[in-house]
């Protein structure tokens, strides 16, 4: 692809004369070789501009660099370069096929050769699959699940009853949505009485789930991530949750039961949100925090128990800081018992 019509598909402006590279593939600045697109996003890489092989790269307006290199200017360089890679490597295309081995119940309705499905697969009764959904091997989907349609299931996940599963939607390896909410009640004699776990989890269109996490379904109503939130591997969502649009949840994130979570929301890894909490929109909550509280929209909250990011910035150097502190607070106790000695005298 030559390197003018790149940026006119990435929607970069194109700096220079050298609009006839022959651009074959995309990769970051070490990786890339000669025919290679890269990208600078963080000015503390500049330096590395000056080693790359590749022979363009994406950078923003005011970039400037000590080497002669094709420029595909952008406002933002790594959305550009995500835009390359996409182009240079697609996904595969849909192929429809049922694999023998797969267990279909008479009773499941899937779209008519427009689904595919996976060695060992086993789709229960009443499953509904809709156009261009991809189920690969060793899924179970149970009874009353629906999926919509372009979806792909990885391997090793399980759909449980009642699940409704939106439209482009990604689930990959091992991650289990709509089990059991955690939910008991002590009796008479104070052991736990399991509870009913009667409700569902709805996962809206274009939301994309990592390998291992896990969604409970909610003893009555549902558990809902909105559409085009992106879940990472090894998140736990309690009972009962609700996450709205186009936020973000990374790696070992945990949500009590009945909490929920505001648009555009940013849970840093092992943040951790307790039980019946609102976090509003355009939070962030910076990695390893946990909130007890409700959370305004557009707060950058850190710590445990979390607080605004600014004042724990302070506090933590703070903190380094104790036992310099300390030891000046000793010596003007010391002056000062010094002072009032000699006033006594």
């Amino acid at each position: 692809m030559k390197l003018s019509e790149l940026a006119e598909l990435t929607g970069a402006r194109l700096e220079g004369t050298n609009d006839d590279i022959e651009i074959t593939g995309a990769a970051g600045l070490d990786e890339a070789t000669e025919g290679h697109v890269t990208f600078l996003a963080n000015p503390r890489y500049t330096p590395r501009v000056n080693s790359t092989r590749a022979s363009a790269i994406y950078a923003g307006e005011d970039a400037k660099f000590e080497r002669e290199i094709s420029i595909l200017r952008a406002k933002d360089p790594y959305l550009a370069y995500t835009r390359a890679l996409r182009i240079f490597y697609p996904e595969p295309e849909f192929e429809p096929f049922i694999h023998p081995t797969a267990a279909i119940d008479p009773m499941a309705r899937l779209a008519e050769g427009a689904v595919a499905v996976g060695a060992h697969s086993v789709i229960g009764r009443n499953v509904q699959i809709g156009p261009g959904v991809t189920i690969h091997p060793n899924v179970t989907i149970y009874d009353d699940v629906m999926v919509g349609a372009g979806s792909v299931i990885h391997s090793g996940v399980a759909l449980r009853e009642r699940t409704v599963i939106g439209e482009r939607v990604i689930i990959h390896n091992n991650s289990v949505i709509g089990c059991d909410g955690f939910g008991y009640a002590k009796d008479e004699q104070k052991r736990w009485l399991k509870i009913p776990q009667a409700g569902r989890v709805v996962i809206e269109d274009d939301v994309e789930i990592g390998s291992g996490t896990t969604i409970d379904r909610a003893s009555v109503g549902e558990s809902r991530i909105g559409r085009g939130s992106k879940i990472d591997n090894l998140v736990q969502i309690g009972h009962s949750c609700t996450v709205a649009e186009d936020s973000l949840l990374c790696a070992q994130v945990g949500l009590a039961g009945s909490s929920h979570i505001g648009s555009r929301v940013i849970l840093a890894g092992q943040a951790g949100v307790a039980g019946h909490l609102k976090i509003g929109d355009d939070v962030v909550l910076t990695a390893k925090s946990a909130t007890s509280h409700d959370i305004p929209a557009g707060k950058v909250i850190s710590g445990i128990p979390a607080f605004d990011n600014r004042d724990w910035l302070r506090s933590t150097a703070a903190f380094r800081r104790l036992g310099d502190i300390q030891r000046t607070v000793r010596e003007l106790e010391r002056r000062l018992k010094t002072t009032d000695d000699a006033d006594a005298k």
